[in-house]
């Protein structure tokens, strides 16, 4: 491709992202919170949906295990990258994998291994298995506080993605999220804090939009009531 046909056809995906600027506008002053309001799991499902990813709401912890049984056969899991998490607990989630002859990798598991090594079984994982620290109704965005127990290499290696999230984690917006952080102080805070909206997504200067690049192709949210 010659130089002109190339700034030609920069120039023209210029002009088409141009269509989806963000106008700010400032709010009259008598306007309040304009959060989420209602049914929290319903409309976080709905952006998680919106957003690429795939969601289920149950009304049990039996139901979530039937889900996530039925999401280890979609992704002909052999081991499962797991954070060590309540929620996580709650289901039993060694027990639910090692009946299933699926390996429960974590960080137990993992503490005595060098660091080359442990790459390589994490590597290896077919599906990651995690909780949040906080769900975003309004965006369908999971935030995630990353520890040593709860891995941020979970969420991005292997393939399939699967988080599991209870009612009492879910927050209206991202203002909620950040005052709940604020809450628990700096000090208190890890070194790296991950928001995820959607499976991972990457697109070129042709606005070719393309899945699964750089982390998890697959994005599955169990909600529990």
């Amino acid at each position: 491709m010659g130089r002109e046909a190339f700034l030609a056809r920069v120039k023209q995906a210029a002009e088409q992202g141009r269509a989806y600027r963000i106008e700010h506008q400032i709010l009259p002053t008598d306007v309040g919170y304009v959060g989420v309001t209602g049914d929290l799991c319903a409309k976080l499902a709905q952006e998680i949906d919106a957003v690429g990813g795939i969601a289920t709401i149950v009304e049990s912890r039996e139901q979530a295990r039937e889900v996530l049984a039925g999401y280890l056969v979609e992704a002909a899991a052999k081991s499962a990258l797991c954070w060590n998490h309540t929620v996580l607990d709650h289901l039993n989630i060694s027990d639910f994998l090692l009946n299933r002859d699926v390996i429960c990798v974590d960080y137990q598991s993992l503490i005595d291994s060098d660091q080359h090594q442990r790459r390589l079984v994490q590597l290896a994982c077919d599906i990651g298995i995690t909780s949040v620290d906080v769900a975003i109704a309004e965006t369908g965005t999971l935030l995630m506080c990353h520890r040593p127990t709860q891995e941020r290499v979970a969420s991005l290696l292997p393939p399939m993605h699967v988080a599991i999230v209870e009612q009492s984690q879910i927050v209206p917006d991202l203002l909620d999220a950040f005052q709940i952080l604020h809450e628990r102080g700096g000090q208190n805070l890890p070194s790296n804090i991950t928001l995820i909206t959607g499976p991972s997504k990457t697109g070129d200067i042709e606005l070719q939009l393309t899945t699964g690049v750089h982390g998890p192709g697959k994005w599955r949210v169990i909600i529990i009531r």
